[in-house]
């Protein structure tokens, strides 16, 4: 069966595979790229890469409502729990947990953590998901490039999804060393064009990636979809 995963604008994304959604990063209210609302997900699942705002967003207002389980590493996960939330699972750095979709592995990511509130977020992360039909997708969370990358990309990878809007993470050219190293089949930008410091031409870095390197770019609007 394929997998269709949607851009909701920045890091945030959902995965449609088989009977189960789940969201990764839900920032969708204050985010002006936004055009779906909190109300209109119904996931089964949310994926957190650390703790800022920006990427916890919504979490806790959908899984009060839907049930979702609530995936992150073991600060985000209890600072989630504080919040009410009652479905929550905490694998922390290198560590895997399964799933009824597939399983999730917390990778490396270099970047800050705090909830927010401010509090401790622990080690910032990115996620490594390997769904029941195979498909690998690793989503990069916030994080500068870093060597192990190539590490990750030994892994095998369909899907990447990356930051390039620089300022606060990579930019577009250590986005291609970094593809250079994942090496993945399609490749998605994120964490882009949602606030000033972050505007990149998502168009002229797609044509970078693919003369540059071997994966394939897969640039989306937000809303947009794409069929794996």
């Amino acid at each position: 069966m394929g997998t269709k995963i949607t851009w909701l604008g920045h890091s945030a994304f959902k995965i449609e595979t088989g009977d189960h959604t789940i969201l990764i990063d839900p920032f969708l209210t204050g985010n002006p790229l936004a055009v779906t609302k909190p109300e209109d997900l119904n996931p089964d699942f949310i994926l957190l890469s650390h703790g800022h705002g920006d990427h916890v967003g919504d979490t806790v207002a959908i899984a009060k409502r839907t049930g979702a389980l609530v995936v992150g590493n073991f600060e985000v996960a209890g600072w989630i729990g504080k919040q009410g939330v009652q479905n929550t699972s905490s694998p922390n750095t290198g560590g895997t947990g399964k799933y009824a979709f597939g399983s999730v592995q917390l990778t490396l990511a270099f970047h800050s953590s705090s909830m927010p509130d401010g509090s401790y977020g622990g080690s910032p992360n990115g996620l490594f998901i390997t769904l029941n039909n195979g498909l690998k997708i690793y989503h990069a969370g916030d994080t500068a490039l870093y060597s192990d990358m190539q590490l990750v990309g030994a892994k095998g990878i369909d899907v990447a999804i990356i930051p390039i809007g620089d300022f606060f993470t990579m930019g577009p050219e250590d986005s291609i060393q970094a593809i250079q190293w994942l090496k993945p089949r399609y490749v998605l930008p994120c964490h882009y064009n949602t606030f000033p410091p972050i505007a990149q031409d998502a168009a002229a870095w797609a044509n970078e990636v693919n003369t540059r390197t071997l994966s394939n770019a897969i640039v989306l609007d937000p809303g947009g979809a794409y069929q794996f």
